[in-house]
C-alpha cells in the first residue's frame, strides 16, 4: 500500500514539474511547408538558390522550385529520386540514379532539362547515384559513392576519380577539393590526383560531415564525435563548451554561416545552432516548431534564412529575423495577458496564471505557487511588483506571491495623485483604493456610486475618473477629496460606443480610441475632441481593436490588421512620429481587445500571443533594408475553349484576338515569416489606376478588347516598396472580322449594298410612278368603260324602249284591226290595209336594227358568218331572241301569230342544227 502511495506522488510530482515549466527558449521566426504545400515527397535531399532568389530543392519525386508565392515540380528526367542540386549561374544542376545534368529556363520561364551523361566517354557504374554537387573554379563535380566526375564547362570534357570504398561527401574549402573515404579518410586533390592527407581513426571510422576553413588552418566536423582542428597538419579535438554535447548527437550535415557560426543539422534531435565560439545559443526541434527532426540537408540563402530539408517537409528559419518566437503549443503557458521585467525576472501574467524566468538566458519558465487563473495585469510601484488576477490582488516578490485582496477581477492600478502610499484599482465590480499602511498592502474601501465593471479607468484632473464601459460607454465620474465616494456621474452621450474601444492616458492626456479614431480630452472645453494627430495609429489602418498600450519609454502601441505601431517623440520639438512594424494580426494571433506589449530590454519589446509570446527588437527594424525585387514568372494566354498557351517574355506580345484573356504570373522571392508580400497593379489601356493591395501573386484578364495594353506590377514587403516595378506591353489585335481587309470588304460591301439599295429604291419609285401611271391609264379607261357601258345602257334603255313601243304599237294596230274585222263595215278594208302597213312597216325594223347594232352590233355578222343560209327574217327573230323577247312578245313585230313565233323558233332550232336538250334563246344568247 505504501508502496502505491510512492509511486502515486513521485507521478503527481512528474506531472506537476511538467505541467508548470515549460521551456523559455526564444527562436528565430520559422515558415514550414508540407508536401501538400510543395507537391512533392516527404523527403528533401539538397537546397539552393539561384541569383534571383528562387529556391531549388532535389526531392524524391523531383526538382522543386520556389519563387516566393508558388512551389513548381520538375519531375526527375528518369523519374528517380533527386539527390543533389546545384545553381551555377543560370543553370540549374542535379543528380538523381544514373543521371546527371543541367535544367535551364526556356523563354517561356518554364525550365528544360539537359543531360550530361551522353557526353562521358565511359558508362556510368551500376546503380550509381549522385550524391552531391560543388564546384572548382569551371568545373561541375558531381559525387556519388564510387566515383568523382569533373565536368569542364568550357571544354565539356570530363575528368573521373575512382574509389574502392564509399566516398562519403566530397568539399570545396578556399578552392581546394577534399573528399572522405570510409575506411580510409581524408583525401586532397593537388595537381589532378588524389592525396590521403588525414587516416587518423576518428575520420576513418567516423564520417566527416564537413570542412570549414580558419585563420588557423582547417576545421573538421565528424558525425559523432564533434569538431576537429587541423593547424599545420595537427589534429586535436575542437576545445569549446559544446563538446561534449555534440559527441552525444548524431549530426548528419552542417553548415557555416556568413557571420562564421555554425548550423547544425541532427538525424533524431533536430536543428543546433552553435556560435562562431562554439557554444550551443539554442535548439528547434519538433517540441519548438521544427517540421520533423530529422535535418536531410541546410542551406542559407542570400538573406541568411536557414533552409533546412527534412525527411518530412522543409522548413526556413529567419535567423537573422527582429523577431524571435516562443513557442507554447503545447499550452504549459496559455495566452499571455501581461508582461513585465521586475529586477531581471521576466514575469508573464497568463489565463493559467503567473510563470517567470530570468530575464537573461534560455532557462524554463517556472509557475509561481497560488496564482493559478486568470491574470489580467503586472504593475510595478515603488519597487513592488503588483498582479491583478481574477481572484483578487498578489504582491509578487521574486518567485512568490503574496494575496493581499480577494476582491474578484482586478482589471489594473492608478497611482493616486498626491498620495504617494494610495492606489486605485478597477475591478469586475467597479473601483476600490489599495492602501499601505505600516508596509502592508490592503483594501482600504470600495468608492460609492459606481458598481460596473471598470476595466479601462484613468484619473484626471479634480479627482475625475474616465471609465469606458465597453457596453455602456463612457463615463466621467467626480470622487471626493478621499477617493470614497461618486460625487458626480455623467455618461457622455456624445461618444461613440466603439468595439473593442479603449481608454488610456498618454503625456498627461486622457485618450478614448474607438473605431473612429483617437479623441483627446479638452480640460477647458471638458469635452473630447478627435486627435488628428495621433488617429492615423487607428484610421489609416484596417481596424480590430482600438487597444493602447504605453510602454516604460512612453511610446504608445496601437494594434491594427496588418500592422503594430508606435508613437514616438522629439525630445526637443515634441513632434509625433508614427512607426509601423509590419506583422499581421494572423500570425501575431493574439487576443482582440486585450493586446499588450512591454520592454523587456533596450530597444526589445514581448508581445503577448495566444500560444506564447514574440520579442521585436525595434532598432533592427529600423536598420532593415529591402533589397527583394518582384519577378514576372510567367506569363500565358487562354481561348474561349479554355487552351492555354505560354507567351515569350522577352518578346513584345502581339496575341491574336482568338487569345484574349491573359494571365501574369509574378512573385517576390521574400522568405520571412512576420513580412507578408502583397501586390498592386494596373493594366493602361483599360484599369488606368492602382488596384488595391492583395496577397495574391497572379492575376487574370478576361475578354480584352483589341488595342495597346501596358501591365504595370508593383509589390511590398510589409511596409517597404520592393526595389523595382515591372512591366509588360501587349497588344491584343483585331478580330478577323475588324482587319483592314475585312474593313475594306464590309466598305467594299457597303458601297454595293448602297448601289443596289439605290438601284432597288430607283426601280421602285420608277415602278411606282409606272404603277401610278398605270392607275391613272386604268382610272381614265374605267371612266371611259364607265361612259361607254352608261352609253351602252342608254342604248339598251332606249332599243327596249324602242321595242317596247312598237311592241305596244303593233298590239294596239292588232286591237284595231281585229275590232274593225268584226264590225264588217265597208271602208274598214281600207283602214285594215293601214294598219297592215304599219304593222309591217320596214321603217320600224330598221330604226330597231340600227339600235340594235349599236347595243351589239358585232351579232348578226357572227350569225351571218355561223349560218349564212339564214334568210333576213330569220336573222330578225334572232334579234328578238337576242333581245331576250318571249313569244308572246315576238308576236307582234312580226305580225304573226303566238303559235307561228314557236313554229319558227322550231324551223330555226332545225336550222342550226340544236340539240333538243339545248334551248334555242341561250344558244342565241351565248353568240
Amino acid at each position: 500500500m505504501k508502496h502505491f502511495i510512492y509511486i502515486k506522488l513521485i507521478t503527481t510530482i512528474i506531472l506537476v514539474f511538467t505541467i508548470y515549466n515549460a521551456d523559455g527558449q526564444e527562436i528565430p521566426p520559422l515558415v514550414k511547408f508540407t508536401p501538400e504545400n510543395y507537391g512533392g515527397d516527404k523527403q528533401n535531399w539538397s537546397i539552393s538558390q539561384s541569383s534571383n532568389k528562387f529556391i531549388y530543392v532535389a526531392n524524391n519525386e523531383g526538382l522543386l522550385e520556389y519563387n516566393g508565392a508558388k512551389w513548381t515540380i520538375f519531375p526527375s528526367p528518369n523519374k528517380t529520386i533527386i539527390r543533389a542540386v546545384l545553381v551555377v549561374g543560370e543553370k540549374i544542376y542535379t543528380g538523381c540514379y544514373m543521371e546527371f545534368g543541367f535544367w535551364e529556363k526556356d523563354k517561356f520561364g518554364k525550365l528544360q532539362y539537359t543531360s550530361l551523361v551522353p557526353k562521358l566517354k565511359e558508362p556510368m557504374i551500376e546503380d550509381e547515384h549522385i550524391w552531391n554537387i560543388i564546384t572548382y573554379d569551371q568545373w561541375i563535380v558531381f559525387q556519388t559513392h564510387n566515383r568523382i566526375y569533373f565536368y569542364n564547362t568550357d571544354n565539356e570534357k570530363y575528368t573521373i576519380i575512382n574509389s574502392n570504398n564509399i566516398i562519403t561527401k566530397i568539399f570545396n574549402v578556399e578552392n581546394v577539393i577534399y573528399y572522405h573515404v570510409s575506411n580510409e579518410g581524408v583525401y586532397k586533390i593537388e595537381e589532378g590526383k588524389s592525396k590521403l592527407i588525414l587516416e587518423a581513426p576518428m575520420f576513418k571510422d567516423d564520417r566527416v560531415i564537413n570542412i570549414f576553413s580558419t585563420q588557423e588552418g582547417q576545421l573538421i566536423q565528424t558525425r559523432e564525435s564533434g569538431f576537429y582542428t587541423l593547424i599545420n597538419d595537427n589534429v586535436s579535438l575542437w576545445q569549446i563548451p559544446a563538446k561534449d554535447t555534440l559527441q552525444n548527437i548524431n549530426v548528419f550535415n552542417s553548415i557555416q554561416l556568413q557571420d562564421k557560426s555554425f548550423i547544425l543539422g541532427t538525424i533524431k534531435k533536430g536543428v543546433i545552432y552553435l556560435s562562431k565560439d562554439g557554444e550551443i545559443e539554442y535548439r528547434i526541434d519538433r517540441s519548438n516548431g521544427l517540421s520533423n527532426n530529422t535535418a536531410l540537408c541546410l542551406f542559407e540563402d542570400k538573406d541568411n534564412n536557414i533552409w533546412v530539408g527534412l525527411d518530412n517537409g522543409i522548413d526556413c528559419i529567419n535567423i537573422k529575423s527582429p523577431i524571435s518566437v516562443f513557442n507554447d503549443d503545447k499550452g504549459n503557458i496559455g495566452t499571455v495577458y501581461a508582461s513585465t521585467v521586475f529586477n531581471n525576472i521576466l514575469y508573464l501574467g497568463t489565463n493559467q496564471g503567473l510563470f517567470y524566468k530570468k530575464a537573461e538566458g534560455q532557462e524554463s519558465f517556472k509557475f509561481i505557487e497560488g496564482t493559478a487563473g486568470q491574470v489580467w495585469s503586472l504593475f510595478s510601484f515603488n519597487d513592488e511588483l503588483f498582479c491583478g488576477h481574477h481572484s483578487g490582488i498578489f504582491i509578487v516578490n521574486n518567485t512568490t506571491a503574496r494575496q493581499i485582496s480577494n476582491e474578484p477581477g482586478t482589471w489594473g492600478f492608478r497611482p493616486i495623485p498626491n498620495k504617494k502610499n494610495e492606489l486605485l484599482f478597477g475591478n469586475y465590480g467597479g473601483l476600490n483604493v489599495l492602501s499601505k499602511n505600516q508596509g502592508i498592502w490592503k483594501l482600504k474601501n470600495k468608492i460609492q456610486g459606481f458598481n460596473s465593471s471598470a476595466r479601462h479607468f484613468e484619473i484626471g484632473k479634480d479627482n475625475d475618473v474616465f471609465i469606458s464601459h465597453g457596453y455602456k460607454g463612457l463615463f466621467r465620474l467626480t470622487l471626493n477629496k478621499d477617493f470614497t465616494l461618486v460625487k458626480n456621474l455623467f455618461l457622455d452621450s456624445s461618444i461613440p460606443i466603439g468595439n473593442n474601444s479603449s481608454l488610456i492616458k498618454y503625456k498627461e492626456r486622457i485618450l478614448y480610441t474607438f473605431e473612429g479614431g483617437i479623441m483627446a480630452y479638452d480640460d477647458f472645453k471638458s469635452r473630447f475632441i478627435k486627435d488628428s494627430i495621433l488617429s492615423p495609429l487607428i484610421t489609416d489602418l484596417q481596424y480590430t481593436t482600438g487597444k493602447l498600450v504605453v510602454d516604460k519609454t512612453q511610446k504608445l502601441w496601437s494594434f491594427s490588421e496588418d500592422n503594430i505601431s508606435y508613437v514616438s517623440s522629439n525630445p526637443i520639438t515634441n513632434e509625433f512620429k508614427i512607426n509601423r512594424i509590419a506583422i499581421p494580426s494572423r500570425l501575431r494571433k493574439g487576443q482582440i481587445g486585450y493586446e499588450n506589449i512591454s520592454l523587456v530590454e533596450n530597444n526589445k519589446y514581448l508581445l503577448g500571443l495566444t500560444d506564447g509570446y514574440i520579442t521585436i527588437d525595434i532598432s533592427q527594424f529600423n536598420q532593415q533594408t529591402n533589397e527583394s525585387e518582384i519577378e514576372l514568372n510567367s506569363i500565358s494566354l487562354r481561348d474561349v475553349d479554355a487552351n492555354n498557351t505560354n507567351v515569350n517574355l522577352n518578346d513584345f506580345g502581339d496575341f491574336d484576338y482568338s487569345y484574349n484573356t491573359v494571365a501574369f504570373n509574378y512573385s517576390v522571392p521574400e522568405y520571412n515569416k512576420y513580412e507578408i508580400v502583397k501586390y498592386q497593379y494596373k493594366l493602361v489601356g483599360r484599369y488606368n489606376k492602382w488596384s488595391d493591395w492583395i496577397e495574391t501573386s497572379e492575376i487574370i484578364f478576361e475578354n480584352l478588347s483589341f488595342g495597346n495594353y501596358s501591365f504595370i506590377v508593383r509589390a511590398k514587403i510589409g511596409n517597404k516598396l520592393t526595389n523595382n516595378t515591372i512591366s509588360y506591353d501587349f497588344k491584343i489585335n483585331r478580330p478577323w472580322y475588324l482587319s483592314n481587309v475585312a474593313l475594306l470588304l464590309y466598305l467594299f460591301s457597303l458601297f454595293t449594298i448602297s448601289f443596289i439599295i439605290h438601284k432597288a429604291y430607283k426601280n421602285y419609285y420608277k415602278k411606282q410612278h409606272e404603277h401610278k401611271y398605270l392607275e391613272r391609264e386604268q382610272l381614265i379607261i374605267r371612266i371611259k368603260n364607265e361612259k361607254l357601258n352608261e352609253a351602252i345602257e342608254n342604248k339598251n334603255r332606249e332599243l327596249a324602249i324602242s321595242t317596247m313601243s312598237i311592241i305596244k304599237k303593233n298590239e294596239v294596230l292588232s286591237s284595231i284591226k281585229k275590232e274593225l274585222k268584226n264590225t264588217k263595215k265597208p271602208n274598214n278594208e281600207s283602214v285594215i290595209k293601214l294598219i297592215d302597213s304599219n304593222i309591217n312597216n320596214n321603217k320600224d325594223w330598221k330604226f330597231l336594227e340600227e339600235a340594235f347594232n349599236n347595243v351589239d352590233k358585232d351579232f348578226l355578222d357572227k350569225v351571218k358568218n355561223a349560218y349564212p343560209e339564214m334568210t333576213p327574217n330569220d336573222l330578225r327573230f334572232c334579234a328578238y331572241l337576242r333581245l331576250n323577247l318571249t313569244s308572246k312578245e315576238i308576236a307582234p313585230l312580226l305580225n304573226i301569230s303566238v303559235r307561228s313565233v314557236e313554229t319558227r323558233r322550231y324551223r330555226l332550232r332545225k336550222r342550226m342544227n340544236l340539240p333538243h336538250d339545248t334551248s334555242l334563246t341561250d344558244h342565241i344568247l351565248k353568240i
